[in-house]
């Protein structure tokens, strides 16, 4: 605790005291839980906690979870998270769906030299439909697989409670997500089996 406060009274002395701006990962904002990290959302409020990139298929599955330091850009994931895919299933996904904080013409170019034949942002930033799929319709289709997949998250967030951990440590944060991830996934399975 007391290395802690240190911390604590060594940012504080160099932010009010000194006018610096003092970077987020030399910033303590937890005492009680000092891996928490800022993240700040584009014209959105300031949050604590950590950052997960979740991806998820046809079925409603989650494919993969990425339980993130600091605050990284969504701008600079997309290819960790087709890399991790393709450790997993032995491929690149043929078609990838992404929120509008993943888009950049960097990263279609990047994607399609990976092999992902169809890629479609949220939002465009400049990009034209058919550099990123071969059609409207398939935009469209892609468009709105992210949409349900945006209630998949909100699932996650509203009836497994990953939208606040209450255990302590960044090892039982991790367990507590993947539980969360695991218990879906396995309602999902249950709910295709009854199908």
């Amino acid at each position: 605790m007391l290395e802690l406060m240190e911390s604590v009274i060594d940012q504080t002395k160099r932010r009010v005291f000194g006018g610096e701006k003092v970077p987020a990962l030399e910033k303590v904002v937890s005492i009680f839980e000092p891996h928490t990290d800022i993240i700040v959302k584009k014209d959105r409020e300031t949050l604590f906690g950590h950052k997960i990139a979740l991806m998820a298929g046809k079925s409603s599955m989650i494919l993969d979870c990425m339980i993130l330091q600091g605050n990284p850009s969504d701008e600079s994931l997309p290819q960790e998270l087709v890399e991790r895919q393709k450790d997993v299933w032995g491929r690149v996904p043929r078609q990838i769906a992404f929120d509008g904080g993943f888009a950049s013409k960097n990263n279609l170019a990047m994607l399609k030299n990976m092999g992902v034949k169809e890629v479609s942002f949220s939002k465009k930033r400049g990009m034209k439909i058919l550099d990123m799929v071969r059609s409207s319709w398939v935009y469209k289709q892609l468009h709105r697989f992210r949409a349900g997949v945006e209630g998949c998250i909100s699932t996650l967030k509203r009836v497994f409670n990953l939208n606040r951990c209450d255990w302590r440590g960044m090892d039982a944060f991790k367990s507590y997500v993947w539980s969360g991830v695991v218990t879906y996934n396995l309602v999902v399975l249950a709910r295709h089996m009854l199908e």
